[in-house]
C-alpha cells in the first residue's frame, strides 16, 4: 500500500477487503500467492484482495496485531469480520467471503 491513509480508506469501503499480511522472506506467504489469485478469480468483484508487506508497513501490522505471517484479515466498512494466520486453502477463503458477503446483503 502506498500510504496508511489509502489503506484505511480502502478497508472502510462498501466492498469487503481481504488483506494478506505477508513477508517476502516467508515460505508459506509465497504459497499463498496462487491461492489468492484463484480466490480472486472465483470471487471477482465481490471482494478486493490486498497484500501488505509487514516489513515495509510495520505500523499496519502492529495496528492489527499481526504476530505471524501470513495473516489474512477480512474487513468490511472498517470492521474486522474474520482473521486467520497460516496458509488457507482457496475454497475456504471463498466460503468465508461468501458467508460474510451474504450476511451483509
Amino acid at each position: 500500500m502506498s500510504t496508511t491513509k489509502s489503506f484505511s480508506e480502502l478497508i472502510k469501503g462498501d466492498t469487503p477487503v481481504l488483506v494478506d499480511f505477508y513477508a517476502v522472506w516467508c515460505g508459506p506467504c509465497q504459497m499463498m500467492q496462487p491461492i489468492l489469485q484463484e480466490t480472486s478469480q472465483k470471487l471477482g468483484s465481490r471482494v478486493k484482495i490486498v497484500k501488505v508487506d509487514v516489513d515495509k508497513n510495520p505500523m499496519a501490522a502492529n495496528k492489527y496485531q499481526v504476530r505471524g505471517v501470513p495473516t489474512l484479515i477480512l474487513f468490511h466498512k472498517g470492521k474486522i469480520l474474520w482473521r486467520q494466520s497460516g496458509v488457507v486453502p482457496a475454497q475456504q477463503l471463498v466460503r468465508v467471503v461468501d458467508q460474510f458477503v451474504a450476511e451483509r446483503v
